[in-house]
């Protein structure tokens, strides 16, 4: 019996991780969701926030995603995200300035379409400097 499940975090241009893990946390739409080896199949998508994979080898691993789809089979966890930031990639001075941005564009929204746009680009922004601390605490 495998003590660990298969785990890869693909983003629209990239392959962010691939490797053995013992456990899986991540932002699922109604809550938190724990992956242990040999989980029972699911799709579901998740929230923009932090995926914490606690690797084969002890280590831990953060990949921040702006929202996507999570599949789990026994054997493989695949997380698909349009954005995907390895927890040491992220930089709190661009998320803090994007988070600006949005801020900015939220207040001159002129209409539902840019108002609903500016509102999911700033809880984006405010997950990636959550996660970015969580990550650095951490270390």
């Amino acid at each position: 019996m495998a003590n660990t499940i298969h785990v890869d975090v693909v983003s629209a241009e990239e392959s962010i991780f691939s490797g053995e893990a013992r456990f899986v946390a991540l932002p699922g739409e109604a809550g938190e969701l724990g992956i242990y080896p040999r989980h029972t199949p699911l799709i579901t998508r998740i929230k923009p926030g932090t995926v914490r994979i606690e690797k084969a080898d002890g280590g831990e691993e953060f990949v921040f995603v702006a929202g996507g789809i999570l599949e789990v089979q026994p054997e493989c966890v695949t997380v698909l995200s349009d954005t995907a930031i390895r927890g040491k990639d992220l930089d709190e001075e661009k998320a803090a300035t994007a988070k600006q941005a949005a801020e900015e564009a939220l207040k001159n929204a002129k209409s539902e379409l840019d108002l609903a746009k500016a509102q999911s680009e700033l809880a984006v922004m405010a997950a990636q400097i959550a996660a970015l601390r969580k990550y650095r605490q951490k270390r």
